[in-house]
């Protein structure tokens, strides 16, 4: 078995604490009729590449470390996928895989390409939910507890599934050298390795008691921003009838992606410092390579070899699988269901930051944070621009009566500029341009001291219904307030999967979202959830016209 994960507040950018599942039936009598055999039990689902035996744990069961692809290593290390080598003899799946190579888990490695699958039945035909789980495209682990599936598909009545995905170098980067000689591509890998398991999800569905043809995909952070870029894929697209991104990190240069010349660049750095050609990058050791590239990326943005991948390195526009930023192609042609946090920003300046950083005290040393973050967009940020920056967000929280202190100030320009500014502005795009229903929430449960707001991935432990353990509970609470909310967005998401219009005995009528009526839930606050316009409205404005951000029109 794998360590434990490392606590949420260890990963670099975006992933949710480890946890484990507590679990409060509320399915209907119906369902629980058809769930089958007592706990304790195996169960035998058979897969397109051979039978797996899960485990049921209370009122479902759990299929975990099955193979959705042949093992990223070798030859095929920056290779696209390979369906996973078929097997007869029915294969244990009551165990994890290690998480992708990363640098916070020691017992991570390249051989980690499995789903975890969730069911209360392997008879049936559920709404599927697909997770992506983020971690700024370099750590993270769909076997990380916060994800365990348990209450989300036992509550919502779905086959829920969870996996890993090829991370940092192995994952997100482009250089020609890496061709792959079966389908030509060079690039973008993890985003491939999604595809790939979307690909098996639709093949494999009914095994587990899914509907192959309802399949719903989510995501947070770097996840959020996968689940709205391979719903734009032509090739990904008909695999998926409706997406829920989470706090999507969209990706952009130079913030959150590389640009082709510099991820040529960065590839050949690394191939330099190891001692062996960009082709040679296949038969080094997986530590040396990774280590390498964080070397190459190390410290602050500024100084680095390269201008862009200031923030994360992300998926790079490759015309193939990435045919362009988000905000240059159109909205997705599928129902959305976007959800943000109210203060984005707290996750970095709270207590335990992932990028710890001095906190502003003063004028002056809000500045330089607010500098700090601007950086992390632009490869010069001048006095104007930060000033700027600065004087628009104390206005504002004048007219709206919010906290006027350093770090409350340094959080929202920090959560705003990289999450909020163009999760809202997308969803407002969607409204104008898409075909298709568009539902917007404002997830504003909030942390407890020593934390404050409501971060970045502070949605995921509700969402899973895994914010009651160790690592989570002391932030999040688990108290019947927090139960409940829990509930409530477990219900939503649950309903928007089966029928396409969220809804939930504990929220109100939620409209399709329209910029011109109040049409965002929000979800979390004490007096419980209400539909109004998102709030902080006035900080987004600074952002439409600086040019720091993509404009999104």
């Amino acid at each position: 078995m794998p360590r434990p994960a490392p606590g949420r507040r260890a990963v670099l950018g975006a992933c949710a604490a480890t946890a484990v599942a507590w679990a409060a039936p509320t399915a209907s009598a119906s369902a629980r009729a058809a769930r089958g055999p007592a706990e304790g039990r195996a169960e035998v689902a058979r897969t397109s590449a051979g039978p797996v035996a899960g485990l049921r744990t209370g009122a479902t069961v759990a299929f975990r470390g099955v193979p959705y692809a042949r093992p990223p290593v070798g030859p095929l290390r920056f290779a696209s996928p390979r369906p996973p080598v078929p097997w007869r003899e029915v294969r244990d799946a009551t165990r994890y895989s290690p998480a992708f190579t990363q640098t916070i888990d020691p017992d991570s490695r390249e051989d980690a390409l499995y789903a975890n699958v969730w069911t209360p039945s392997t008879r049936g035909r559920r709404p599927v939910l697909v997770y992506i789980h983020g971690g700024g495209w370099q750590v993270g682990a769909g076997s990380w507890p916060t994800y365990d599936g348990s209450r989300l598909a036992d509550r919502g009545d779905l086959v829920v599934i969870t996996f890993n995905y090829r991370l940092g170098p192995f994952g997100f980067g482009y250089h020609e050298e890496l061709t792959d000689d079966t389908t030509g591509d060079c690039a973008n890998w993890g985003l491939q390795d999604q595809a790939a398991l979307l690909r098996w999800v639709r093949e494999n569905a009914e095994a587990f008691g899914g509907d192959p043809y309802n399949i719903t995909l989510s995501g947070t952070s770097a996840g959020g921003a996968s689940t709205w870029q391979l719903a734009l894929h032509p090739e990904v697209r008909g695999l998926v009838r409706r997406i829920v991104p989470i706090s999507a990190c969209h990706v952009w240069a130079p913030a959150t992606s590389l640009t082709v010349p510099d991820a040529r660049r960065a590839y050949e750095e690394v191939a330099a410092r190891i001692g062996t050609s960009v082709r040679g990058l296949r038969a080094v050791s997986a530590d040396a390579l990774r280590d390498a590239w964080f070397t190459v990326f190390g410290g602050g943005p500024v100084g680095r070899a390269v201008g862009s991948g200031r923030e994360y390195r992300g998926p790079v526009v490759d015309g193939r699988w990435m045919r362009g930023f988000d905000h240059q192609l159109p909205t997705p042609a599928l129902p959305v269901l976007s959800v943000h946090t109210r203060t984005e920003g707290s996750f970095y300046t709270g207590p335990g930051s992932p990028i710890p950083t001095p906190a502003p005290t003063d004028g002056p040393s809000l500045r330089e944070a607010v500098r700090g973050v601007l950086l992390k967009g632009a490869e010069r940020v001048p006095d104007s621009l930060v000033d700027g920056c600065v004087d628009a967000y104390r206005a504002a929280a004048v007219a709206d009566g919010l906290p006027l202190d350093p770090v409350s100030l340094w959080t929202d320009v920090w959560g705003d500029g990289l999450f909020r500014y163009q999760n809202v502005r997308f969803a407002e795009r969607h409204a104008r341009t898409g075909t298709t229903p568009g539902y917007l929430m404002e997830f504003a449960h909030p942390a407890r001291a020593p934390w404050f707001g409501t971060p970045h991935e502070h949605t995921s432990p509700f969402l899973f219904g895994t914010q009651g353990i160790a690592d989570n509970v002391g932030e999040c609470g688990d108290g019947p307030g927090e139960r409940a909310v829990s509930d409530t967005f477990i219900d939503l998401v649950a309903s928007f999967a089966r029928t396409g219009r969220p809804s939930a005995p504990g929220a109100p009528p939620w409209p399709v979202f329209s910029p011109d009526r109040p049409s965002t839930l929000i979800l979390g606050e004490p007096g419980g959830p209400r539909t109004a316009h998102p709030t902080k409205a006035r900080q987004l404005e600074f952002w439409d016209t600086n040019g720091w951000a993509p404009r999104i029109s």
